[in-house]
């Protein structure tokens, strides 16, 4: 694969005409080459031709491509044993901080997803190109430099200085450029490469570690295509581990069939307000930029109909389909987070509230739905196992019941780990009836988290943490700790200061906790002032609203699905560890209150769960003292869920 519009040898390229370097970077553009990106290309050139003449040696790349951010590097340059990333600003008089910022972001994509960058060192170099010259810091830590900032007379001696820092050892061009490129995209990093264009093998890892993801949409494709051909109703159940890209699946495979078959009008659907919300706006924004880029016009209302149309609200499909009794447009749908559909009680006790009467489940009404059309369709319904947290959320049993009772028409498919001992199905009865029923499927469950792209054990280590097993708690951050730090403290500012630390470009840093957690309001914590999701997981470093302030706290209600770099969680005594056993307690009024009900154990669990979950990159988990004085807030209780998570190999800073 052309990874870059022009490589050549340093050499060679100071000796390359400039009409046919630049006709070479026009034919390989995505779209037409407006006036602005000839002239830069022009210039960059001519200053690189003169600035590198002193070197003379190494490989050089323009327009080099970084999947996973859908952008690519103005200018790469490997030389000796260092990888510079240029990236030009012409005519600019000082260095803004965005120009920086983007090209840390691109070194720290090369480092942690490429492999051929991923032992190298790497020199972020924003050059403004009549910007006065500064004095720069040539530190380096963990093989990355500290921002290098050179304007268009002093790149070459720029350069000449970094490289007497050289160990002598030389990066082969040639192997490094055809080197497995690995990316693991956010979740809004990966719908907005979707939805631009970009296949799912573009942006999904390839490495054995991990089911590949098109393997997955190829047997759910295929599966669609064969209900098609025998005009059948079916229905898959797509599980997976926390991070593992169930959403990521259901987005891919949404995209493709709505691009390759209109007929379907296939639709995301999820009941997952913030990331409806994240997801959709993040679409609109990276259209409206892309457009903006393009010169072309495009509103943020008329980018948001097509987005709305491609992800929607489960709750808003289920209230329109109430008042009609036709079969619906969509012949493919996908249930993001299928599991937390409502069960019976809720959804009927919702519908009164509304003045309407309503029996059923809501996967028993969503799969009746379907079933109006006369001949094929498909659902797919994405499950993560023990990430229920809502009060009457159904889980996979509701599911499965709807169509052991009303459907058994229906052809059903399912990965053998829902009739395994899992967190996914608990009645056996179903079980069984699932297994003579249903088609085993080995792709449809993703065993290995992806989210975190530094050590796919997190969930495992999690799962264990919650199971209140230190000892295998401990062994598991033995061997992932180097390189997923998982630290404690009971210092809110230090707390803070660890996660501006370890956030380098634009990775985010946020602040989460359990929405149960209502004490943590007497270290200025509040869960109960509500965030606008958009904001926190979109917006920059510079608006107050955005995770990056540390001052909003999002839940595991905002966060479900989403994901951020680095995160703090606070801890509150909701769930604390005492006596070798978790301990489960609601505030209610003005004091704790004893959780009795397994299913809100279960809950709470679980919200515990899905926050030491979210981080891709590490964590860092802030427990309170605690104030003898407060009866709300006994020292002991914080002290001893403290000791229990220093037990697990937690570092305390």
């Amino acid at each position: 694969m052309q990874r870059s519009y022009y490589s050549n040898s340093i050499s060679e390229f100071i000796k390359d005409n400039n009409d046919k370097i630049l006709g070479q970077l026009i034919r390989n553009h995505d779209f037409a080459a407006d006036i602005l990106q000839r002239n830069a290309w022009i210039k960059q050139i001519e200053i690189l031709k003169k600035e590198l003449a002193s070197i003379n040696r190494g490989q050089i790349y323009f327009e080099f491509s970084i999947p996973r951010m859908g952008k690519r590097v103005d200018n790469i340059l490997i030389i000796d044993d260092f990888i510079f990333v240029l990236e030009f600003k012409v005519g600019d008089t000082e260095y803004q901080k965005h120009a920086v910022d983007q090209t840390i972001d691109y070194c720290l994509d090369l480092k942690n997803f490429h492999e051929g960058s991923h032992h190298e060192k790497l020199v972020p170099l924003v050059i403004s190109t009549r910007a006065p010259s500064v004095s720069n810091n040539y530190e380096i830590s963990d093989k990355l430099f500290e921002p290098i900032k050179a304007n268009q007379n002093n790149i070459g001696s720029i350069i000449a200085q970094t490289l007497l820092l050289s160990n002598g050892i030389e990066i082969n061009p040639f192997l490094w450029e055809n080197s497995i490129y690995k990316p693991t995209p956010t979740i809004i990093e990966a719908s907005q490469a979707l939805y631009r264009g970009h296949s799912v093998s573009e942006i999904s890892r390839h490495d054995a570690g991990a089911i590949n993801l098109s393997i997955t949409t190829e047997c759910i494709n295929r599966i669609i295509e064969q209900s098609k051909a025998d005009g059948s109703k079916s229905i898959c159940f797509l599980t997976g581990v926390p991070g593992a890209g169930k959403t990521l699946a259901g987005l891919n495979i949404a995209n493709e069939r709505r691009k390759a078959h209109e007929d379907e009008n296939a639709v995301f659907l999820s009941g997952n307000g913030p990331l409806v919300y994240v997801l959709r706006e993040a679409l609109v924004r990276d259209e409206v930029q892309k457009e903006k880029e393009k010169g072309q016009k495009l509103t943020k209302k008329q980018s948001a109909i097509k987005a709305n149309a491609f992800i929607q609200n489960i709750h808003h499909f289920r209230d329109d389909n109430l008042i009609s009794d036709q079969a619906p447009d969509e012949k493919v749908v996908i249930f993001d987070e299928a599991q937390r559909a409502w069960t019976k009680k809720k959804a009927s006790s919702f519908m009164k509230g509304k003045g309407m009467e309503f029996d059923m489940s809501e996967p028993e009404f969503l799969i009746e739905v379907m079933n109006r059309h006369t001949n094929h369709c498909t659902i797919i319904c994405l499950i993560g196992g023990g990430q229920e947290i809502n009060t009457g959320e159904a889980g996979l049993s509701e599911w499965v019941n709807a169509l052991k009772n009303h459907h058994q028409d229906w052809d059903i498919y399912y990965s053998n780990l829902i009739t395994g001992d899992n967190d996914y199905l608990a009645d056996e009865e179903l079980k069984n009836w699932l297994k003579t029923n249903g088609n085993s499927e080995e792709y449809l469950h993703l065993s290995v988290s992806v989210r975190s792209f530094r050590s796919e054990r997190i969930s495992s280590f999690v799962h264990e943490v919650i199971r209140g097993d230190s000892i295998q708690a401990k062994s598991i951050l033995a061997e992932i700790n180097n390189v997923f730090p998982i630290c404690v403290t009971r210092d809110f500012s230090t707390a803070k200061q660890w996660l501006r630390k370890k956030a380098k470009g634009t990775e985010r840093i946020g602040l989460v906790g359990s929405s149960g957690g209502r004490r943590l309001r007497a270290v200025g914590i509040d869960v109960k002032n509500e965030i606008t999701a958009e904001d926190w997981f979109l917006n920059d470093a510079s608006d107050v609203r955005s995770s990056y302030f540390l001052e909003s706290v999002a839940t595991e209600f905002d966060i479900q699905g989403l994901e951020i770099d680095y995160l703090c969680l606070a801890w509150d005594i909701n769930f604390y560890f005492k006596e070798d056993k978790w301990n489960y307690q609601s505030f209610e009024g003005s004091k704790w209150k004893a959780i009795k009900s397994e299913v809100d154990k279960s809950y709470l669990r679980n919200a515990y769960r899905v926050l030491m979950t979210r981080a891709r990159q590490g964590i860092v988990i802030f427990i309170p003292h605690g104030d003898s004085s407060d009866l709300t807030r006994p020292p002991s209780l914080y002290d001893s869920t403290f000791e229990f998570l220093i037990s697990c190999g937690m570092k305390e800073i």
